[in-house]
């Protein structure tokens, strides 16, 4: 009886066999409108849980000019559509006079050959107000990486932040620079046993803070690579970071307790 039951909710009203579509992953696409970056990337990172979805989307320009936000949606597998609605801002880095839109999406999937997309509309509001966005059609393509997989974000809940940086295993002569939110907090300093250190503050006005590992030299045994120890109240976090001529570390951290949506910001333009 059990099994005829389980069948019996497998079909569809129509008669077939639906099953929900597996979305999870990454979907890359753009938005045409007005907006603070003159181009409006969006990336849905998407996880399926039977006919749920939940995940992050980017909005962005690039992944230093970024606004991340969580969503939740459902899949309706008779109309193969994936509805969207984002929520909680968790993240952003944008010039301070832009706002932010927080959208809803109604996606119809489909594939041709190897090339899956979900396209369709969406809408939206400007966050804390009932000012509507304007709107329009989008399509969204499957990719097989995330453009912000490289970038790690820690979450921290207090205060004062300290930084340590270590030469990771042999010291080999590594010197390094670090910003914080582009700016020099430690410049052509030596790595060594003992750890250079830096402090930031962390709080509800100063939420998002990036750092910056850039390799001044790359010692005797390239890359150049580093320990970073935060220590955030009675948390300790160790990261390993790597630096090379082409290429910077960087880590974000974000204050968990901020809320960004509580943070007040002046409307100029609409991300």
């Amino acid at each position: 009886m059990k099994k005829l039951i389980a069948i019996t909710l497998g079909l569809c009203a129509t008669g077939c066999v639906c099953q929900a579509q597996d979305l999870s992953g990454f979907w890359k696409g753009s938005l045409s409108m007005k907006g603070c970056f003159p181009e409006n990337n969006i990336e849905l990172q998407v996880k399926m849980n039977d006919e749920s979805a939940s995940g992050d989307s980017y909005h962005y320009q690039d992944v230093n000019n970024y606004v991340k936000k969580n969503f939740s949606g459902r899949y309706n597998a008779s109309e193969k559509k994936l509805f969207v609605q984002e929520g909680l801002v968790t993240t952003y880095h944008i010039p301070y006079s832009c706002v932010i839109c927080i959208k809803h999406f109604e996606l119809s999937y489909s594939v041709n050959g190897n090339i899956e997309t979900l396209s369709g509309s969406w809408n939206g509001h400007v966050q804390h107000t009932e000012a509507g966005c304007s709107g329009g059609t989008i399509i969204l393509t499957r990719m097989k990486e995330s453009a912000f997989k490289e970038i790690p974000e820690i979450k921290v809940d207090t205060g004062t932040i300290r930084l340590d940086f270590y030469d990771n295993a042999e010291i080999d002569g590594d010197t390094i620079t670090v910003k914080v939110n582009n700016t020099v907090v430690l410049s052509g300093q030596r790595l060594g046993i003992k750890p250079l250190t830096a402090f930031i503050r962390v709080d509800a006005n100063q939420p998002f803070h990036e750092v910056e590992m850039i390799a001044e030299n790359l010692g005797s045994i390239p890359p150049n690579t580093a320990v970073l120890v935060i220590t955030a109240g009675e948390n300790y976090y160790r990261l390993s970071l790597s630096s090379s001529d082409a290429k910077s570390a960087r880590i974000r951290v974000i204050y968990k307790n901020s809320g960004a949506e509580n943070i007040e910001r002046k409307i100029s333009f609409i991300d």
